[in-house]
């Protein structure tokens, strides 16, 4: 006798019922940084944000958004996204319209 025989006899009327998990819609719990970088680049600057708490795959969507919108290269991988260039207003704004917070580090 499994555990739904017994359930059965303990409530003869109950009807069973099918029942899913609503998924929960993920939110960053702390502020994304976005700061500026030239060390170990050659000299070439970098903006990057770090600080990414959720899945790989909505990082690559927010960094190609961020790619796309102002035209520019970059990479995302480790939850981190770097973009060519001094961005760092921009890509702050594209964020914030996101509905990501965002903290400005540096400069």
């Amino acid at each position: 006798m499994d555990l739904r025989d017994q359930l059965k006899n303990l409530f003869p009327d109950h009807e069973e019922q099918d029942f899913e998990m609503p998924e929960e819609e993920f939110r960053q719990k702390e502020p994304l940084v976005c700061k500026f970088e030239k060390k170990g680049r050659n000299g070439k600057p970098v903006t990057i944000v770090e600080g990414w708490e959720g899945s790989e795959e909505e990082l690559k969507k927010i960094s190609k958004k961020i790619k796309t919108t102002l035209g520019i290269g970059g990479s995302e991988k480790d939850g981190t996204i770097i973009i060519q260039g001094d961005n760092r207003d921009k890509i702050m704004n594209i964020l914030k319209d996101m509905g990501y917070k965002t903290k400005r580090v540096g400069g």
